[in-house]
This record gives structure tokens, sequence and C-alpha cells, in this order.
């Protein structure tokens, strides 16, 4: 028995050791990829310590024989490598810089050999960010008609696993370079997509774009431990998740989660029975129920990490002549999903819109004189979950009465969802970086196309640190020296304001103008093109198309107007504003027909704002008044949440960047 053991050892021993001698290439290769022309093309991987690897690029022809006819093929080095494994099983060689052409077989070679076929050498750039560039072509406006016009096989695509990771990873988890046809398209960024596609059409090289992103998320998750370590803010959460025992961490919020919940974490639905809502059933006994409020996050009050089915009730009294006529339902937006029921009858229900205002007509037949009964059954699939919004927006609207229902609900979990268990993309610092981008470095780029902010948005004045740490960051990750970094500034969104006010998402954008003082950085304005109701608005279709004019400036040294009037400067003179802007291109215009400019606002010494009237006087200034203020000493442009009404632009029809002339202290931290 115990030779037999050996030999079972030794063998296994061979088996693994043989294994590990093969040559393995991380999964950022595969065959149809782009390889970034132009400069030395990193190539790596992992084989048995001290393998000699060699790694070419083929040409591959075919030829015909004059006299007889037959055909052979002939394989062409374009380039060759060589490289050896270190003591830690890893190798990495450089291929010499190659012009645009392809396709090619990428060949390498150790103890066994991985070829990789249709190849192209063109221009490669890395999408990432949060949910706006994780927003696929399949949901943009004319959608049907993008997706079935998306058929270029000179366009490569790559998808980035989502993956969270306490350490830097070397590998992802699965994927594979694909040909961008209707079918591999649909799925993949929308915004990444139509840059891609401009690119290709106005420079006719093969181009790759990586996608990697993930919605919802904050910008210190995407930056490295060697930058976060440095920032007064985030270096002692990344610390903590460096000594982290993550599998105790996984116990302690189960521990965490069945006490708010009393004891039992439920796994099914139990407010659906047979497929039956017997928890909207208007006798039910809701006595051991809590209290939440509404609107209002549930993770706001107390139910902390947790997703899956919660319902809610509240009783509503009408009197007979209430009941004499159809009502309708106002319950402001609900994170993400609800049926939602009056005294046991389904009275409508949205899915996976958890910034969509839910209102629903009631057929008077359904009123009761007296007592009637609200239920809302929540599905919230990952991140905030429940009624939330403004409390003015939760109301039964009766004719032209109003009934507030805001307030006091009773509430129950229903269905907890353990995936909060695990670290999410926001508990720490690093995690996505560790996850979804070291394990693509340094593969050979362009540059990055990012869009991302609004989960930054309360913290404006920390942002203008992060966001060009990150740029930093990834630039030194890479060693590519300064490649661009293009930008997408926040979109408008939520109700415009009636009167001026500070607003969290202008102090973003002043963050992200900021930014601008690095090299090589360009920034799409998607000021005139969001949505008041959709913080993903459809129209990716400009915000790709001007991320690709900054490409043109930026990376391709193109002489074109690429961006909107900037503010440059401004002299206050007999009562008025005059604002100097560049980036006026063919100078400035006004989309109105009398002329009048819109979305400034100006104000005296004593801070207060006001509405002002503004007028082009020249190529590249306004005049900025309101006969509220005498005696101006600041101004500010477009700077609300949604500053619907803003209509300055140049004749090249590039929106003027929002700004404003004052620093005094906002909202932000």
């Amino acid at each position: 028995m115990k030779t037999k053991s050996v030999l079972l050892y030794i063998l296994l021993f061979a088996i693994v050791f043989t294994a590990k001698a093969e040559v393995k290439l991380p999964k950022i290769f595969s065959s149809n990829m782009v390889l970034q022309q132009g400069i030395e093309i990193p190539v790596w991987g992992w084989a048995n310590v001290g393998e000699e690897i060699s790694v070419s690029l083929l040409a591959y022809e075919t030829k015909s024989n004059y006299n007889t006819g037959e055909k052979t093929t002939v394989a062409i080095l374009l380039a060759n490598a060589k490289a050896t494994t270190d003591s830690d099983g890893k190798w990495t060689a450089k291929l010499p810089a190659q012009e645009y052409g392809g396709p090619y077989t990428l060949m390498v070679k150790g103890k066994n050999t991985i070829s990789l076929s249709n190849v192209m050498i063109g221009e490669v750039w890395v999408c990432s960010g949060q949910s706006n560039m994780e927003f696929s072509l399949a949901q943009v406006k004319n959608a049907d008609e993008e997706v079935d016009a998306a058929n270029h096989p000179n366009i490569r695509l790559f998808t980035v696993p989502r993956r969270v990771a306490q350490f830097p990873e070397d590998d992802i988890e699965s994927g594979e370079w694909l040909e961008c046809t209707p079918q591999t398209a649909h799925n993949f960024s929308a915004v990444g997509y139509f840059f891609g596609k401009a690119l290709q059409e106005d420079l006719d090289v093969p181009i790759g774009l990586i996608h990697s992103s993930w919605g919802g998320t904050v910008a210190e998750t995407w930056t490295s431990a060697q930058t976060i370590q440095n920032d007064p803010d985030f270096r002692e959460p990344m610390i903590e998740l460096q000594q982290m025992d993550v599998e105790e961490y996984k116990k302690n919020k189960e521990a965490e989660i069945r006490k708010i919940l009393g004891g039992e974490i439920p796994t099914e639905d139990e407010g659906m029975q047979d497929g039956k809502p017997v928890w909207s059933d208007t006798e039910l006994n809701d006595t051991d129920w809590s209290k939440i409020i509404a609107p209002g996050l549930w993770e706001e009050q107390g139910y902390i990490d947790i997703d899956g089915i919660g319902w809610y009730r509240k009783e509503l009294d009408l009197t007979e002549d209430q009941t004499q006529t159809n009502l309708n339902l106002h319950l402001g937006k609900i994170d993400d999903s609800d049926i939602t029921f009056l005294n046991g009858i389904e009275i409508g229900k949205t899915e996976n819109q958890y910034d969509k205002e839910r209102v629903y007509t009631i057929d008077k037949k359904y009123l009761n004189p007296g007592k009637n009964m609200i239920v809302v059954r929540v599905n919230d699939t990952g991140g905030g979950g429940g009624m939330w919004g403004a409390p003015e927006d939760q109301y039964v609207a009766i004719g032209q009465e109003k009934i507030d229902i805001s307030g006091d609900w009773k509430f129950k979990i229903s269905k907890a969802v353990m995936q909060d268990i695990d670290l999410g993309p926001n508990s720490y610092p690093t995690l996505l970086f560790n996850g979804m981008i070291n394990p693509i470095v340094p593969f050979g780029i362009k540059g990055v196309i990012w869009y991302q902010g609004e989960s930054n948005a309360s913290r404006a004045k920390q942002y203008q640190r992060v966001f060009p740490n990150l740029i930093n960051d990834w630039r030194k990750q890479w060693n590519q020296g300064d490649f661009p970094f293009l930008f997408v500034q926040l979109a408008n969104y939520m109700k415009p304001v009636q009167n001026p006010t500070d607003s969290e998402w202008a102090e973003l954008r002043e963050a992200q103008t900021k930014t601008l003082e690095l090299p090589n950085t360009g920034m799409a304005s998607a000021i005139d093109i969001g949505e008041a109701d959709d913080i993903h608005p459809k129209n990716k279709q400009d915000v790709g198309k001007r991320l690709a004019l900054n490409a043109f400036k930026v990376a391709y040294n193109k002489d074109i107007v690429y961006t909107g009037p900037t503010f440059e400067s401004v002299e206050f003179k007999d009562g008025k504003a005059y604002i100097t802007f560049s980036e006026t291109g063919s100078g400035l215009a006004v989309k109105d027909k009398y002329g009048y400019v819109k979305a400034f606002s100006i104000a005296g010494a004593d801070r207060q704002f006001y509405w002002a009237k503004a007028e082009v006087i020249n190529k590249n200034t306004v005049v900025v008044y309101s006969y509220a203020v005498t005696n101006p000493v600041a101004v500010r442009f477009g700077w609300a949440d949604n500053p619907d009404d803003l209509n300055l632009y140049n004749l090249e029809l590039l929106p003027a960047n929002p700004f404003r002339t004052d620093d005094w202290p906002g909202i932000t931290k």
C-alpha cells in the first residue's frame, strides 16, 4: 500500500508539473483581437520556471504555381521576440512596433504552442466607468435600427467580466475577442461602440474596444493600492481591506443580517404562496411588521446590505365622495421593480427601472369608502432598495385634490438575497482595479474613454483629487506615458429648479473640468442630451461621437473643433458681466429664435443669485446682467443638476461647458 501511495504521489506530481510547464496566455489575448500599432507590443503569460518562450507575428500568403496551378500557403514572419520565464513562472516579451494591418496569426511557443488567428493591428481603447458606460447598445434610442446596423468586422469587442478582488489578480475568469456583429454588439457598451464606430469610419483602421465597467461604482474602487495608499481619505480603508479575513467578513455580515431580520434569513418570498400575493390581503395581520419611512431607501433605515424582496403596506381612508371617481396613485421612484396592489387587486407593475416615477391609475370600482389598503411589493436586485425620491412625489390624486401618503409605512422583508455578504464593488477602494483592470495591464492601448462620476457626486471636492489620481495611476500602471484619457461630463439630470441654487452635480462637473489640466485629456459634454427622469439617457450616439471628436484632437492631432465654448475670463463693468469664451470654433451660436442666451445666473456681494439676461455680442463674448443685481461680482452658467434651458453652443453645435466664476463654498465636502 505504501509503494502504491508513493507511485500515486509521483504520478500526481508529474501531472501538476506538466500542466504548469505548458505555456499559458492571459485571457485578454485571443483570436480576433486587435494589437496596438506604433508601439512595442507587450505579450506575457506563464510557463515552467526558466522556460524559453518565442512569440511570433505571422502573415500567411497563398501562392499559385504558374506551371501546375497548385496553391500553397506560405508563412511570412513579421515580428519575433523571445523571453525566459522568471522564478515566479511569468514571462514577458515585446514585439517590435507594427503598422496597421491584418489578419495575422500570433504564435507563442514553449513546450507547447498557442496559435491565435484573425489578429489585427490597429487602435485599442479601454472603455470604463459606471452604468452609463455599461449601458448596452440594445437600450439606446432607435436600438433595433442601431443593432441591425452593427456589422463591422474591423471593430473587435472584448468585455471584462465583473469581479471584485481583495488583491490584484493576474488574470480574468473569462473573455474573448469578438468581431462586431449585431449579435456581439447587442449587449456591448453603447458609448464604446459609437466611439469605436466613429473612429473606424474616419481612420479606416482596425479598432479594438476593451469594455471594463460596473454600474453604480465610485472612482476610488478603480484605483490601485499604490495610489490609494497616499490618499488621506482612503488609505485606512485600503489597509483594512488588505488585512481582512474575507471568509470571516462574510460570516460576520451574515450574522448582522440575521439580527436585522429577527433571526432567520428568508430564501423564498413569503409574501407569495403558490403564485398568489397573500401579503396584499387587506385583512392581513401586519401588527408585527416594522415601520419604515417612505420615500427612503431601506438600507438607510437599518436594512444594511440587504437585497431581495420587501413589502410595504399603508392604509388609505377615503370618503364616499372620493370613491366616485378614478384616482392616480403616485409612489415616486422604486428601486428596482414593483408590483402594486390596492385592496388585494394588482393595479400596476414596473420592472427594472429604479429611476422611473411610478404613477398608476386605479379604477373607482376597486375603491371602498373608509379603509383601503395600498400594498407595494419591491424587488431590489442590488445596491439601494425600496421606495425613494422626494416626499412631494408620493401622493394620491383625486381630481385636483392630493392626499399625501409619504411618511410611515408598514414594512417587512420577505426574501433576502445573500449576494451582499460578499465584498461589493464599493465596499473598499481598489477592489475593481484589482479584479478588472490589473489583469489586462499592460496590454497595449492607445487610450481610455471613461464615463463615471454620478456615484461620486456628493463628494465633488474630493473628486478633484481622486479623479486625476486615477488617471495618473493608470498611466503609471500601463507604463505607456501620458496616453490619451477622455471622459464624459455628467449629463443633465433630475427636475429643473425654479431658482438658482447650489448643485452637487454642477460641482462634480466642475471637478471634471479641472481634470483637463492634466496633459492629453479631453472631455465630452453631455449637458444637453440628458433626461430629467432617467439617469441613463438613451442618446449614447452623440456621447460616442463627442468622445471621438476629442480622440481626433487629443490622440490623432487633427485640426478640428472638438469641444464646446469654454469659460476663459470675466470682466465686471457698468453693472454687467462680460464673459469671454475659448473653443468657440466658428463662433458662438444660440439655439433661440430671439437670440437670448439662457442658463446664466448672476450675484452681487450678498451671494444671492438671480436668473440673468444674456446676449452674444461678438464671436467669443457674452454679456450677462440682471436688474436685480446692480453691482455683480459672480456669474454662473448651467449651474444646476439639470440646466434644461441651456442653449449656448458654438456653430459646430457643441454645447458650452458649465462654469462658475465664484469659489464660494457650496454643499460638497
